[in-house]
Formats: C-alpha cells, sequence, structure tokens
C-alpha cells in the first residue's frame, strides 16, 4: 500500500519535493491557493544565480551540484531551457576568506573553477573595474536559472506524474497524510509563529538598461561577497540586474507594498558606477521587490513538528535557495520517508549566526 503525503505551498522547496515523492511511489496532494509561480512567491522572480561557492560548507557545494545533474535531466524531460550556463565570477577582496574557503571546496569536490587575475575581468564584462579586488573566482559551470519558469515546469512535472494540485489555502491540523510536508517560504512564520525562527525581509531587485552588449549569454553573473551585491546580465532582455543584498526591513508578504526603496536604487547605481561605469547613467528598466525568509545561520529547516505527528517543516531558504531546489527535495524525501536522519544543524531550534551562506550582508 503506498503512503500519502500533502505537501502544502507550490514553490520550487514545495512542487520539487512533491515531484520527488511521486516518482518514490507516493500519492501526493499539493496545496497552493495561488498558481505556481506567482508574483508574491520568492519562487516567481525571472532570474536566480545558480552557484556551487558555499564558502567552506562542503555540503551546499555538493547539493548545488547535485542540483545541476537534476535541472538538467528536468530540462531533458520537458524540453524546456531554464540553466543558463554563463558562468559566475566571485570578487575576491583579500587572498583569504568566504571566496579563498569556496575555492578549495570547490577543488575538494572536483567542481571546476578558475582563479583570475582582477584585470581579466574587462574581457568578461563589458565595462569593469578592478579597484579594491584582489583576484577574480569563476565557475565556468555555474550560471543562471530562469526561476519562474523552473517553477512552473516543475509543478507542471508533478501533476503529469500524478501529483494532485489544490488551489485552495491549507491549515496545520487540518489536512491529514501519512506525511505533511509545510514548504510555505515566507508564510511559514505566520503559520508557525511561536516554532519557527525566521525573519522575513524586504529586498529590492533593479534592472537597468544597459544595451545588447551586456545580455547574457555571453555576459556572467557575479557576487561581490563582501559588499553584499550580486547580479549578472541582462537575461531574455529584462535587463541588467544588481540587487543589494543587505538584508532588508521586516516584511510582511501577504500586507506590505511592494515598492523598491529610493535609497536602495541609488545604492545599485552607487556599486555599478564604481565596478561597470559603462552602466553609470543607464536607465532602469525595472524595479521589483522579493522577500527573504532567513534563518539565523542561513541554514535551511528541515525538521518534523514537535506536537503534529507525521508534519514537517521545510523552508528557511534564506536568499540562496532556490537553486538547491530538486537536491534539497532528494535530501527531504529521505529524511521523511526514515531512511536518513536529519541533520542537527536544519533543526527548529536555537541557532548561532555564523558566517552567510549567501553574501556577508552586512555592509
Amino acid at each position: 500500500m503506498s503512503r500519502s503525503a500533502v505537501v502544502v505551498g507550490a514553490g520550487i522547496f514545495g512542487a520539487s519535493l512533491a515531484y520527488r515523492l511521486v516518482r518514490d511511489g507516493w500519492e501526493v496532494t499539493l496545496y497552493d491557493r495561488d498558481e505556481p509561480a506567482n508574483a508574491r512567491a520568492a519562487s516567481g522572480g525571472e532570474s536566480r544565480l545558480i552557484r556551487f561557492a558555499h564558502g567552506a560548507d562542503a555540503w551546499y557545494t555538493r547539493s548545488a551540484w547535485r542540483a545541476r545533474e537534476l535541472w538538467r535531466e528536468l530540462e531533458a524531460e520537458t524540453g524546456t531551457d531554464l540553466l543558463v550556463e554563463a558562468g559566475i565570477v566571485w570578487f575576491a577582496r583579500s587572498e583569504d576568506g568566504w571566496v579563498a574557503d569556496s575555492e578549495e571546496a570547490l577543488r575538494g569536490e572536483g567542481i571546476a573553477c578558475e582563479r583570475l587575475a582582477p584585470e581579466e575581468g574587462r574581457r568578461l564584462f563589458p565595462s569593469f573595474d578592478e579597484e579594491g579586488i584582489t583576484y577574480l573566482l569563476l565557475e565556468p559551470e555555474a550560471g543562471i536559472l530562469r526561476a519562474a519558469e523552473a517553477t512552473r515546469v516543475t509543478a507542471q512535472a508533478a501533476q503529469r506524474a500524478g501529483v494532485r494540485l489544490v488551489r485552495e489555502a491549507a491549515q496545520p491540523g487540518r489536512v491529514e497524510a501519512d506525511a505533511v510536508v509545510w514548504a510555505c517560504g515566507a508564510w511559514l512564520a505566520g503559520l508557525f509563529p511561536e516554532l519557527v525562527r525566521l525573519r522575513v525581509t524586504r529586498q529590492d531587485l533593479f534592472f537597468f538598461d544597459g544595451g545588447p552588449e551586456w545580455r547574457t549569454p555571453s555576459v556572467p553573473g557575479w557576487v561581490d561577497y563582501d559588499s553584499a551585491v550580486y547580479g549578472l546580465g541582462d537575461l531574455d532582455g529584462i535587463g541588467v540586474k544588481i540587487a543589494p543584498d543587505l538584508e532588508g526591513p521586516a516584511f510582511d508578504p501577504e500586507r506590505d507594498e511592494r515598492m523598491p526603496d529610493p535609497a536602495n536604487e541609488e545604492r545599485a547605481r552607487g556599486y555599478a558606477a564604481q565596478r561597470f561605469p559603462a552602466l553609470a547613467a543607464a536607465p532602469l528598466a525595472l524595479a521589483k521587490v522579493c522577500q527573504y525568509a532567513l534563518t539565523e545561520d542561513t541554514n535551511f529547516l528541515v525538521a518534523p513538528h514537535p506536537e503534529l505527528a507525521g508534519n514537517w517543516i521545510l523552508g528557511g531558504g534564506s536568499g540562496h535557495g532556490f537553486k538547491h531546489g530538486p537536491a534539497l527535495a532528494e535530501y527531504a524525501a529521505r529524511v521523511i520517508s526514515g531512511s536518513e536522519q536529519p541533520e542537527g544543524r536544519f533543526g527548529l531550534g536555537p541557532r548561532e549566526s555564523g558566517p552567510s551562506l549567501r553574501t556577508a550582508g552586512t555592509t
């Protein structure tokens, strides 16, 4: 007799888990009141970086690499182009630190990376100023995911495999199955206010019209870890993305207005003027708001509910989770089925802050 599962939340974590479980032989129902990849969801953005560098943490490095394999499998299964292998460039500001730790971990896992002199940025980007950079770390097999499309495609593949999608809201204690998984992103904090420790913050994204020379590909994605900024070239004609990655103000994804802060636009423009001078006066093509659901240490949440038997919490993407979606689903499926014990660091208890798995987020 097959086991039954309810997954609440059709973002990339929930949709990927539903797809994984149904292929493992579970009877799966996926709940979400909104369409997958809707504009309010963290999985609804146009683009997300997929990179394997995660400082010294080899678990995340392996997870991201496994996710790359699974994204490629999904592309082959569905005939869609989701992963643009444009590469990711890290702007290292010292010889040691997070980027250096990442390089060591990448080489330890056999994942391609290349250390470049700062001036090499001039051949990678149409305009580049290397001031303040010690070296560049290139991940040639990393790149960009078409996030909203990837979420829709995952949900559709899950339904074709037998998952039943129910367009309704679900409440704790009111849905039943052998396993009930709450994969509700920023809404987890409201559903389980006494249990889930998440800071939900507003994050602003800016897209500038840099012209055809800034198209991705061939312009790579990039991350300035210590300055807490990341971005990519113009993917699909949307504009050059520059995203200040400082933790934003507290945000209610249900009620707050999604209006970018002009001060963050100035911050993005200031960074562009410094690092990519040709973009200094580029017109603003688009500005958007998304949200982060941050754990204290930026590790994920994969944990059983302490009171509701068979219920699990899956979330805490912390601004870096999207890329891991299908690989995290494999891990979560093993934990939920009982074939693997959950890692303590993904639990619901108190956590100590440490090096961020996203960017430093402090300057």
